[in-house]
């Protein structure tokens, strides 16, 4: 593969790839025209609760497949073989305990954006800061996202990079500005099934013109890119069971148990069973999403046998190597790369606006009128769009080492925030200050390991290791502030925000030692239910003394 022999669109690709953001924006303005026009606020920015358990985990999968993870995932395999594949492991556990804890939590509240649950468990400053930590998180990701396919489609087109840039960033936040979250979820959709096709014909056509399937296994086999458990526990190692099982973990819940982009979708559900139905169908289509990015990693190497193309974009070159003299089909993975940079971009868009304008603006102007926060939600969503596409600038500014940074920043930020959501819903003794203090200390170890990581032009992944030790830190020190501050007596917490996870955990305790030290309320129980649960048991027990047989 001659860097200098670069193969380039034909008209037929073009033609595809202009259907792709034609589509994207016809939904938008499908969804801007019909129903209720994106009149209200519980409309724009919450699809009015009404949407089914297929589109949301389709939405899902969509926000979580991004166009970085479809190039950096193969890219992984080729250099270092299949030992990342195990992350897998990891969406059993990172998907159950959403489903069945920070879904009915949240559902049950009735909140619009995660980050109204910390005000309801703690207090106003720690929403405040929840919100703000979200925002930063987001907003320099979302410049990696928007660069990385437009960078791609340079390297295959010639097309001038800029111009590329706003073309996607444009489209994406238009469609988001007029349709609002249903057109964000559907256009996920149409999207997911283009990204699926596009991996498929890449690795179909790859493994033929490396000699069948026969070959490749022998060659991936031969070169060392086949890898076993490996059960280490070494954490300096690249990648082991233990980290990629258990930290990635913890990376799953910081993505789908309280990142605002997936709360968002579930909220949006019609009822509660839907929701965690929607939670359950994203684990097919994940594994089916690593298995596909993988395959291709495997094809890569058994048709270059490990030549070093590290100044290349790899998945790209192979690409247009395999596909070229095809019409058609290197349009078609384009399509996919940028569909999967489309709906991680419009995710972010909405869930953005949506934080802000429940988090920071509402509270401030409580008698603000529907029609005018409605206007006002979609000037936000514009306007990230807008700060997203300067960020892409600054990416471009920064250089290749950027994705690694920025990938990191969003690990680091993300574990925090987990641990946050954690020292609330599960210990009832945990206060304000305690997760302020928490909060502040799991930001500072998360950076400083990130920080150390960059420094050192470490080429691990922090995000794994990230997630579990700033989740971890922020809680132990949120717990010991809450017990040097004067606790929180489970009485004086709102009802609905705790998880009887220690009750259930301990529950061999004697009763009174449990209610001293963990929840025994059953979840969202409001006091009225509390009452009418007494009254229920007392009218049995009644019925049962004076009834006549």
């Amino acid at each position: 593969m001659d860097p200098s022999d670069q193969k380039f669109f034909t008209v037929i690709d073009y033609v595809i790839f202009a259907v792709l953001l034609a589509a994207s924006m016809g939904i938008g303005l499908y969804y801007a025209l019909s129903g209720g026009r994106q009149r209200t606020t519980q409309e724009f920015l919450m699809a009015d609760r009404s949407m089914g358990c297929l589109p949301v985990s389709l939405s899902l999968i969509a926000s979580f497949q991004s166009a970085v993870a479809i190039i950096g995932v193969p890219a992984e395999i080729y250099t270092h073989g299949t030992q990342y594949w195990f992350i897998g492991c990891a969406y059993i556990l990172g998907l159950f305990i959403p489903a069945h804890i920070f879904i009915p939590v949240f559902y049950r509240l009735r909140v619009s954006s995660a980050y109204q649950y910390l005000e309801l468990r703690f207090s106003k400053a720690v929403r405040i800061c929840g919100t703000f930590t979200f925002i930063f998180q987001m907003v320099i990701y979302m410049g990696v996202c928007v660069y990385t396919p437009a960078f791609a489609l340079n390297a295959v087109t010639g097309f001038e990079l800029w111009g590329t840039v706003l073309a996607t960033g444009l489209v994406c936040t238009l469609y988001t500005t007029l349709g609002g979250l249903k057109a964000v979820i559907w256009t996920d959709v149409f999207q997911t099934v283009v990204m699926f096709a596009g991996q498929l014909a890449v690795i179909v056509v790859g493994v033929q013109k490396t000699g069948g399937v026969a070959d490749v296994w022998r060659k991936v086999w031969e070169g060392n890119r086949i890898s076993g458990l490996d059960l280490n526990p070494d954490p300096t190692e690249r990648h082991t069971f233990w980290t990629l099982g258990v930290g990635g973990v913890f990376l799953m819940l910081s993505l789908y148990g309280v990142n605002q982009a997936q709360v968002q979708r579930y909220l949006s559900s019609r009822t509660e069973k839907e929701a965690v139905r929607s939670c359950y169908m994203v684990f097919p289509s994940l594994q089916l999403a690593l298995a596909l990015s993988c395959v291709m990693g495997l094809v890569m190497f058994a048709r270059y046998c490990g030549e070093d193309h590290s100044d290349k974009l790899m998945v790209i070159y192979f690409v247009m190597d395999m596909l070229h003299g095809l019409p058609g089909l290197p349009g078609l993975f384009i399509a996919c790369l940028f569909s999967a940079a489309l709906s991680t971009i419009s995710s972010a868009f909405n869930s953005l606006a949506t934080v802000t304008m429940e988090d920071l603006i509402k509270p401030q102007y409580p008698a603000m009128t529907e029609a005018r926060a409605t206007l006002l939600s979609k000037v936000l969503a514009m306007s990230y769009g807008l700060l997203c596409l300067a960020m892409a600038y600054l990416t471009h500014l920064m250089g290749d080492s950027v994705l690694q940074v920025a990938l990191k920043i969003f690990g680091m930020v993300g574990g925090p925030i987990l641990g946050l959501f954690c020292l609330g819903m599960f210990f009832p003794w945990a206060n304000s200050i305690g997760a302020l203090v928490g909060l502040c200390a799991g930001l500072v170890v998360a950076f400083w390991l990130g920080i150390g990581s960059i420094l050192n032009r470490s080429t691990r992944p922090l995000p794994l290791e990230s997630s579990l030790c700033s989740s971890a830190n922020l809680i132990l020190i949120g717990l010991i502030i809450s017990f040097l501050t004067g606790p929180t007596k489970e009485e004086d917490v709102m009802p609905g925000t705790l998880y009887p996870l220690l009750g259930k955990l301990f529950c061999f305790l004697p009763e009174h030692l449990k209610k001293k030290l963990c929840c025994v309320t059953p979840l969202g129980q409001t006091v009225s239910e509390r009452i009418d649960l007494i009254a229920k048991n007392l009218a049995t027990f009644i019925y049962d003394v004076f009834a006549v047989e």
